[in-house]
């Protein structure tokens, strides 16, 4: 079978183009090399199959046949090395990518982004089997993902992460030295990997997507040398620049601290791609007007985070204003808001920038934050807090300040297990795994008769609910007529 197998592959490769039929020959005799294989019978492919299906068995001929080792990490990066040998050059894709980019910025990332898929960079069947569904709130329709790929991280890993000694290659999962990576147990292989050069601010980045695709053409844009987060002026130069080339998709980037950063702190970079946030749907609640910037329209945003829009047709404007409201907030200190910009020369204040068009304007929201800790709240006073864990407690990143929120694999078989308990009546006090949600599962007692047809839609409903409450919980400005005076106050001292 493996014979066929291979045959399977190829007709795969030739219908996606990723091979052209001179290719044949040589194709497999690459794939014959990867799998320790003299010789083949060319068989006929037969129907074509999906390519989850091909893969699958000849990774179980490898496994039998003491080619690969068994497990998921040894098996990724054996087909991962089969697909790498069929991706085209770095040099191949980026000529196809820039031709079709001359016919419209929407034409090459329509096509890079199937080919991502393709290659199998991004696993499809893999993506599908993540929960998904959405929860109304008062600030819209909040989008909730059980991410099934990735391990839920600590906050106090990820800081220990950015002050780690980077000697390693690549230095990181995001750098440009893992197109054509080989991969090992602790590092993802990526010979199918390929990125496209593109120049923000005068620099040299490049422009990719996520494996994970947490939502429509979730893509990474990242700089060439591999440099820590840092928030400042050319921040928002080069998200208006890439707004320039790719006017359809929105860009942000992660704030520069540990807890209100994203995981990864040691690499500086962005996250875009298409798709509509809750964020960018909340209306501008209360108006605001910035001295010498009267052209630029601003406001706060009704979001449960603390969110200044500013508006403008002119990006060099808007670059000035942000910088200005960066450079403010870096240094505000409100006691009676617990905001300190500054303890025991700890910096605690900065911000998550979010760029996109809107129409034929530029649009900025900047979302303050403040990573200062507490001896009751030690993972961070404007994070997750304690009572919420259960549910979320790594940092809120870029895409969850937004409003989806990615939440960890454990949920799965955790929200099914605790379904059948509160259908049942069960007690799961003494569970190891369901004690943590019991809080959360007596209120929801009071509120609910469940049955075996609700339970589970209750439960997701009401994961949402908590996510709504994660991320009051992360803005520095409460929805009280106190939070909202104090959100003026800094405002006010823009100058």
């Amino acid at each position: 079978m493996i014979d066929k197998n291979i045959a399977e592959l190829l007709q795969y490769a030739l219908a996606r183009g990723l091979i052209g039929p001179d290719d044949r020959t040589w194709a497999a005799n690459q794939l014959l090399s990867a799998l320790g294989l003299d010789r083949w019978d060319a068989p006929d492919a037969g129907p074509a199959r999906p390519l989850e299906d091909i893969l699958k068995d000849i990774l179980d001929w490898a496994v039998e046949n003491g080619k690969c080792e068994p497990g998921i990490a040894s098996r990724d990066i054996f087909d991962t090395e089969l697909m790498g040998r069929l991706t085209p050059r770095p040099s191949a894709l980026r000529r196809v990518f820039w031709a079709k980019y001359m016919q419209s910025p929407e034409e090459a990332t329509d096509w890079y982004y199937k080919f991502s898929q393709d290659t199998d960079y991004i696993r499809r069947y893999r993506i599908a089997k993540d929960m998904k569904w959405v929860t109304a709130t008062e600030y819209g329709d909040l989008d909730i993902t059980v991410n099934l790929s990735k391990p839920e991280k600590d906050p106090r890993a990820i800081a220990a992460a950015r002050n780690a000694p980077q000697n390693a290659y690549p230095a990181c999962q995001l750098c440009a030295e893992n197109e054509g990576y080989h991969g090992r147990l602790d590092h993802p292989a990526r010979q199918n990997h390929r990125m496209i050069p593109i120049t923000l601010d005068q620099q040299d980045w490049f422009f990719q997507y996520s494996p994970y695709v947490y939502y429509n053409e979730h893509c990474i844009v990242l700089n060439a040398r591999h440099i820590p987060m840092k928030i400042d002026r050319s921040t928002f130069r080069k998200q208006m620049d890439f707004l320039q080339l790719f006017p359809h998709y929105f860009l942000g980037s992660n704030a520069d601290l540990p807890i209100v950063g994203g995981s990864i702190l040691s690499h500086d970079h962005f996250q875009g791609g298409r798709y509509t946030f809750a964020m960018e749907r909340a209306d501008m609640e209360t108006s605001v007007t910035f001295p010498g910037y009267e052209d630029v329209e601003a406001g706060i945003v009704k979001w449960p985070m603390s969110v200044v829009r500013i508006r403008c047709a002119d990006p060099d404007r808007l670059i000035d204003l942000a910088d200005k409201i960066l450079l403010a907030w870096r240094g505000y200190s409100d006691p009676a808001a617990e905001i300190f910009a500054e303890t025991n020369g700890e910096k605690h204040n900065t911000i998550t920038p979010i760029a996109r068009m809107r129409g034929d304007k530029y649009e900025l929201d900047l979302v303050l934050r403040n990573n200062r800790t507490s001896e009751e709240y030690p993972l961070g006073i404007f994070h997750p807090h304690q009572e919420l864990h259960h549910i979320k407690k790594e940092n809120i990143g870029l895409i969850e300040v937004m409003g989806l929120a990615v939440l960890p694999a454990r949920l799965k078989t955790e929200l099914a297990a605790l379904a059948d308990a509160l259908v049942n009546g069960d007690d799961i006090s003494a569970d190891e795994v369901l004690s943590k949600h019991g809080p959360w599962a007596d209120e929801l007692k009071e509120k609910y008769t469940f049955t075996t047809g609700n339970a589970l839609s209750i439960l997701q409903d009401e994961v949402g609910k908590v996510f709504a409450k994660v991320l009051e919980h992360a803005g520095v400005y409460k929805r009280t007529p106190e939070g909202k005076a104090a959100f003026l106050r800094f405002v006010e001292s823009v100058k």
